[in-house]
């Protein structure tokens, strides 16, 4: 994987996450220990993911979750859901980053995770992510029963 500079859309991400087919990766995830924290009532959802420095997500907002860093790192940026966050979706994180974000008068909570560490995502919380090196990683999204 090459890293990501400022050139890229934000579709033109190099980015593999998402559903995974749980046939061929039931031998990872039976590996994968969950974060120990989950929400009464909630099942929890696994989904593995390699990105490339420099890549990440834009903005977005979905249910509950927590996300895990196996290798690499992985910048955070997360508003709360009524504060809806400025960016333009067709730029990528990283120029949003390099570009906007000195720029902005409501900064966003943010941090940078490493292996082993994780974070907990709430419900509806704007999100945006930049991985900071190549990351490998999991993501739990906790959906209702």
């Amino acid at each position: 994987m090459k890293p990501q500079d400022t050139s890229s859309l934000g579709n033109e991400t190099l980015y593999w996450f998402g559903d995974n087919n749980l046939t061929e990766w039931r031998s990872l995830f039976r590996q994968y220990k969950l974060p120990p924290y989950l929400l009464p009532n909630h099942v929890p959802a696994l989904s593995f993911g390699v990105a490339a420095k420099g890549t990440g997500v834009p903005f977005h907002f979905h249910g509950p979750g927590f996300a895990e860093v196996i290798y690499g790192k992985k910048r955070w940026f997360l508003y709360p859901p009524n504060d809806i966050p400025v960016w333009n979706p067709d730029i990528s994180t990283l120029t949003w980053v390099m570009e906007d974000y000195h720029k902005l008068h409501s900064k966003p909570l943010e941090c940078t995770i490493g292996p082993g560490e994780f974070i907990y995502f709430p419900d509806r919380w704007w999100h945006a992510t930049l991985n900071t090196e190549t990351s490998v990683f999991v993501s739990t999204f906790l959906g209702p029963l």
